[in-house]
Protein backbone atom coordinates (compact mmCIF):
# COMPACT_ATOMS: atom_id res chain seq x y z
CA UNK A 1 0.00 0.00 0.00
CA UNK A 2 1.32 3.44 -0.89
CA UNK A 3 1.92 5.28 2.42
CA UNK A 4 1.30 8.56 0.65
CA UNK A 5 -2.10 7.55 -0.68
CA UNK A 6 -0.94 7.60 -4.30
CA UNK A 7 0.81 10.96 -4.02
CA UNK A 8 4.51 11.47 -4.53
CA UNK A 9 4.90 13.69 -1.48
CA UNK A 10 3.66 13.98 2.05
CA UNK A 11 5.03 17.34 3.03
CA UNK A 12 3.17 19.15 0.31
CA UNK A 13 -0.12 18.09 1.89
CA UNK A 14 0.06 19.83 5.24
CA UNK A 15 1.35 22.79 7.16
CA UNK A 16 3.90 22.75 9.95
CA UNK A 17 2.25 23.44 13.29
CA UNK A 18 4.25 24.53 16.31
CA UNK A 19 2.85 24.93 19.80
CA UNK A 20 4.44 28.18 20.99
CA UNK A 21 3.46 28.59 24.62
CA UNK A 22 -0.15 27.63 23.98
CA UNK A 23 -0.39 29.62 20.74
CA UNK A 24 -0.35 27.54 17.59
CA UNK A 25 1.81 28.86 14.77
CA UNK A 26 1.33 27.47 11.27
CA UNK A 27 3.69 27.52 8.31
CA UNK A 28 2.72 26.42 4.83
CA UNK A 29 5.57 24.08 3.99
CA UNK A 30 7.32 24.58 0.68
CA UNK A 31 10.84 23.19 1.29
CA UNK A 32 13.59 24.16 -1.12
CA UNK A 33 14.54 20.51 -1.66
CA UNK A 34 10.96 19.72 -2.62
CA UNK A 35 8.25 17.78 -0.88
CA UNK A 36 9.12 14.48 0.77
CA UNK A 37 9.37 11.76 -1.89
CA UNK A 38 7.89 8.31 -1.47
CA UNK A 39 10.66 5.80 -0.65
CA UNK A 40 10.39 4.06 -4.02
CA UNK A 41 10.97 7.38 -5.82
CA UNK A 42 13.80 8.67 -3.64
CA UNK A 43 16.77 7.65 -5.80
CA UNK A 44 15.34 9.44 -8.82
CA UNK A 45 14.80 12.70 -6.91
CA UNK A 46 17.89 14.78 -7.78
CA UNK A 47 18.00 18.55 -7.46
CA UNK A 48 19.17 20.15 -10.73
CA UNK A 49 18.14 23.68 -9.82
CA UNK A 50 20.09 25.80 -12.36
CA UNK A 51 20.68 28.59 -9.83
CA UNK A 52 22.14 26.08 -7.37
CA UNK A 53 24.40 24.56 -10.02
CA UNK A 54 25.51 28.05 -11.04
CA UNK A 55 26.27 28.92 -7.41
CA UNK A 56 28.31 25.74 -6.97
CA UNK A 57 30.21 26.54 -10.17
CA UNK A 58 30.97 30.09 -9.02
CA UNK A 59 32.08 28.89 -5.58
CA UNK A 60 34.32 26.26 -7.21
CA UNK A 61 35.88 28.88 -9.51
CA UNK A 62 36.51 31.34 -6.67
CA UNK A 63 38.18 28.71 -4.48
CA UNK A 64 40.18 27.02 -7.23
CA UNK A 65 43.14 29.41 -7.18
CA UNK A 66 43.70 29.19 -3.39
CA UNK A 67 43.44 25.40 -3.63
CA UNK A 68 45.94 25.23 -6.49
CA UNK A 69 48.31 27.68 -4.80
CA UNK A 70 48.32 25.64 -1.58
CA UNK A 71 48.58 22.35 -3.51
CA UNK A 72 45.31 21.15 -2.01
CA UNK A 73 43.42 20.30 -5.19
CA UNK A 74 42.39 16.89 -3.84
CA UNK A 75 40.95 18.52 -0.74
CA UNK A 76 39.14 21.05 -2.94
CA UNK A 77 37.66 18.30 -5.11
CA UNK A 78 36.49 16.37 -2.05
CA UNK A 79 34.78 19.46 -0.65
CA UNK A 80 33.00 20.24 -3.93
CA UNK A 81 31.87 16.61 -4.21
CA UNK A 82 30.49 16.60 -0.65
CA UNK A 83 28.73 19.90 -1.19
CA UNK A 84 27.14 18.48 -4.33
CA UNK A 85 26.03 15.39 -2.42
CA UNK A 86 24.41 17.60 0.21
CA UNK A 87 22.38 19.75 -2.17
CA UNK A 88 22.08 17.92 -5.51
CA UNK A 89 21.81 14.23 -4.62
CA UNK A 90 18.65 12.56 -3.23
CA UNK A 91 19.93 13.41 0.26
CA UNK A 92 18.42 16.85 -0.29
CA UNK A 93 14.99 15.34 -0.97
CA UNK A 94 15.34 12.85 1.88
CA UNK A 95 15.98 15.73 4.28
CA UNK A 96 12.45 16.92 3.49
CA UNK A 97 11.13 13.55 4.66
CA UNK A 98 13.29 12.75 7.69
CA UNK A 99 14.73 14.95 10.39
CA UNK A 100 17.54 12.41 10.73
CA UNK A 101 18.41 13.00 7.07
CA UNK A 102 18.50 16.74 7.82
CA UNK A 103 20.98 15.90 10.58
CA UNK A 104 23.14 14.00 8.08
CA UNK A 105 22.87 16.94 5.68
CA UNK A 106 24.07 19.37 8.33
CA UNK A 107 26.81 17.00 9.48
CA UNK A 108 28.16 16.93 5.92
CA UNK A 109 28.24 20.73 5.86
CA UNK A 110 29.49 21.42 9.40
CA UNK A 111 31.82 18.51 10.11
CA UNK A 112 33.11 17.64 6.62
CA UNK A 113 32.79 20.45 4.05
CA UNK A 114 33.56 23.32 6.45
CA UNK A 115 36.92 21.94 7.70
CA UNK A 116 37.91 21.18 4.11
CA UNK A 117 37.05 24.64 2.76
CA UNK A 118 37.85 27.20 5.45
CA UNK A 119 41.33 27.90 4.08
CA UNK A 120 39.90 28.56 0.63
CA UNK A 121 37.16 30.85 1.95
CA UNK A 122 39.52 32.78 4.23
CA UNK A 123 42.68 32.61 2.15
CA UNK A 124 44.10 36.00 3.17
CA UNK A 125 44.58 37.71 6.54
CA UNK A 126 41.56 39.88 7.25
CA UNK A 127 39.70 41.67 9.99
CA UNK A 128 38.18 38.33 11.04
CA UNK A 129 41.58 37.44 12.51
CA UNK A 130 41.02 40.10 15.17
CA UNK A 131 37.69 38.69 16.34
CA UNK A 132 37.91 37.03 19.79
CA UNK A 133 37.59 33.25 19.86
CA UNK A 134 34.62 33.39 22.21
CA UNK A 135 32.58 35.41 19.69
CA UNK A 136 33.24 32.87 16.93
CA UNK A 137 32.18 30.03 19.20
CA UNK A 138 29.02 31.82 20.35
CA UNK A 139 28.10 32.76 16.78
CA UNK A 140 28.33 29.18 15.51
CA UNK A 141 26.63 27.72 18.58
CA UNK A 142 23.76 30.17 18.15
CA UNK A 143 23.34 29.22 14.50
CA UNK A 144 23.46 25.49 15.27
CA UNK A 145 20.92 25.58 18.08
CA UNK A 146 18.65 28.13 16.42
CA UNK A 147 18.11 26.01 13.33
CA UNK A 148 17.55 22.83 15.33
CA UNK A 149 14.72 24.28 17.38
CA UNK A 150 11.17 23.48 16.22
CA UNK A 151 9.89 26.96 15.40
CA UNK A 152 12.87 28.33 13.38
CA UNK A 153 13.28 24.94 11.70
CA UNK A 154 9.66 24.83 10.54
CA UNK A 155 9.98 28.39 9.23
CA UNK A 156 13.13 27.41 7.27
CA UNK A 157 11.05 24.82 5.41
CA UNK A 158 8.40 27.35 4.42
CA UNK A 159 10.21 28.47 1.26
CA UNK A 160 13.50 28.77 -0.60
CA UNK A 161 14.54 32.09 0.95
CA UNK A 162 14.03 30.92 4.56
CA UNK A 163 15.88 27.71 3.66
CA UNK A 164 18.99 29.56 2.50
CA UNK A 165 18.74 31.92 5.47
CA UNK A 166 19.22 28.76 7.53
CA UNK A 167 21.87 27.03 5.43
CA UNK A 168 24.27 29.86 4.50
CA UNK A 169 24.92 31.31 7.99
CA UNK A 170 25.10 27.79 9.44
CA UNK A 171 27.79 26.77 6.95
CA UNK A 172 29.78 30.02 7.07
CA UNK A 173 29.76 30.04 10.87
CA UNK A 174 31.08 26.48 10.83
CA UNK A 175 33.83 27.38 8.36
CA UNK A 176 34.82 30.35 10.54
CA UNK A 177 34.88 28.08 13.60
CA UNK A 178 37.11 25.57 11.80
CA UNK A 179 39.46 28.38 10.83
CA UNK A 180 39.81 29.25 14.50
CA UNK A 181 40.45 25.59 15.36
CA UNK A 182 42.86 24.59 12.56
CA UNK A 183 44.61 27.78 11.45
CA UNK A 184 48.26 27.46 12.54
CA UNK A 185 48.39 31.26 12.90
CA UNK A 186 45.87 31.08 15.72
CA UNK A 187 47.00 30.22 19.27
CA UNK A 188 46.66 26.54 20.10
CA UNK A 189 45.30 27.37 23.55
CA UNK A 190 42.33 29.25 22.14
CA UNK A 191 41.76 26.58 19.50
CA UNK A 192 41.67 23.86 22.16
CA UNK A 193 39.18 25.78 24.29
CA UNK A 194 36.91 26.46 21.30
CA UNK A 195 37.12 22.85 20.13
CA UNK A 196 36.32 21.44 23.59
CA UNK A 197 33.43 23.86 24.04
CA UNK A 198 32.05 22.89 20.62
CA UNK A 199 32.21 19.21 21.55
CA UNK A 200 30.28 19.93 24.74
CA UNK A 201 27.56 21.96 23.05
CA UNK A 202 27.12 19.37 20.27
CA UNK A 203 26.79 16.69 22.95
CA UNK A 204 24.14 18.82 24.64
CA UNK A 205 22.24 19.30 21.38
CA UNK A 206 22.43 15.60 20.61
CA UNK A 207 21.18 14.72 24.09
CA UNK A 208 18.34 17.26 23.80
CA UNK A 209 17.13 15.65 20.57
CA UNK A 210 17.72 12.06 21.72
CA UNK A 211 16.03 12.24 25.12
CA UNK A 212 13.10 14.52 24.33
CA UNK A 213 9.94 12.78 25.52
CA UNK A 214 7.93 13.62 22.40
CA UNK A 215 8.60 14.49 18.75
CA UNK A 216 9.23 18.17 18.15
CA UNK A 217 9.52 18.65 14.39
CA UNK A 218 6.06 18.53 12.87
CA UNK A 219 7.20 18.92 9.21
CA UNK A 220 8.34 15.28 9.37
CA UNK A 221 5.39 13.74 11.23
CA UNK A 222 3.66 12.38 8.12
CA UNK A 223 6.70 11.35 6.09
CA UNK A 224 8.77 9.52 8.71
CA UNK A 225 6.44 6.47 9.05
CA UNK A 226 6.73 5.85 5.31
CA UNK A 227 10.44 5.24 5.91
CA UNK A 228 9.82 2.85 8.79
CA UNK A 229 10.38 5.33 11.62
CA UNK A 230 8.03 6.98 14.04
CA UNK A 231 8.53 10.75 14.36
CA UNK A 232 10.11 10.21 17.78
CA UNK A 233 12.48 7.52 16.46
CA UNK A 234 13.45 9.80 13.57
CA UNK A 235 14.25 12.58 16.04
CA UNK A 236 16.20 10.24 18.32
CA UNK A 237 18.27 9.01 15.39
CA UNK A 238 19.01 12.62 14.46
CA UNK A 239 20.13 13.28 18.02
CA UNK A 240 22.48 10.31 18.03
CA UNK A 241 23.97 11.41 14.71
CA UNK A 242 24.56 14.94 16.00
CA UNK A 243 25.93 13.54 19.24
CA UNK A 244 28.53 11.06 17.96
CA UNK A 245 29.42 11.12 14.21
CA UNK A 246 29.20 14.91 13.97
CA UNK A 247 31.58 15.25 16.94
CA UNK A 248 34.30 12.92 15.64
CA UNK A 249 36.05 15.49 13.37
CA UNK A 250 36.12 17.96 16.27
CA UNK A 251 37.61 15.31 18.56
CA UNK A 252 40.26 14.57 15.93
CA UNK A 253 41.01 18.28 15.60
CA UNK A 254 41.34 18.57 19.38
CA UNK A 255 43.94 15.80 19.44
CA UNK A 256 45.72 17.35 16.46
CA UNK A 257 46.06 20.72 18.17
CA UNK A 258 47.32 19.06 21.36
CA UNK A 259 50.00 17.27 19.34
CA UNK A 260 50.82 20.52 17.57
CA UNK A 261 51.18 22.37 20.88
CA UNK A 262 53.47 19.67 22.25
CA UNK A 263 55.73 19.49 19.20
CA UNK A 264 56.13 23.26 18.70
CA UNK A 265 59.30 24.63 20.25
CA UNK A 266 57.32 27.39 21.98
CA UNK A 267 54.51 25.08 23.07
CA UNK A 268 52.10 26.71 20.63
CA UNK A 269 49.58 27.74 23.29
CA UNK A 270 49.81 31.44 22.58
CA UNK A 271 52.03 31.48 19.52
CA UNK A 272 51.01 32.38 16.02
CA UNK A 273 51.18 35.20 13.59
CA UNK A 274 48.33 36.83 15.50
CA UNK A 275 48.91 36.19 19.21
CA UNK A 276 46.21 37.05 21.69
CA UNK A 277 47.96 40.23 22.79
CA UNK A 278 48.03 41.51 19.23
CA UNK A 279 44.25 41.32 19.07
CA UNK A 280 43.62 43.34 22.19
CA UNK A 281 42.82 47.07 21.89
CA UNK A 282 45.80 49.32 22.49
Amino acid sequence: MDPFGGNKSALGLFSGRIDNGGHEMTFNLDPYCGSAPAPQLLMSDWNFDPYLLLAIGIAAALTWLPARRDKRVGQWLTAIALFTVAFVSPLCALSSALFSARAVHHIVLISLVAPLTWRFLFSHPMLLDRVPSIFIFVFHTTMLWLWHLPLPYAWALSGSIPYWIMEIPLFLSAAWLWKEILDARRPSGGALVVCAATLLQMTALGAYLTFASHPLFSPHFLAAPAYGLSPLEDQQLAGLLMWIPASLPFAAAFLFRIAQAITRPDGGLSAGRYPVAARLPR
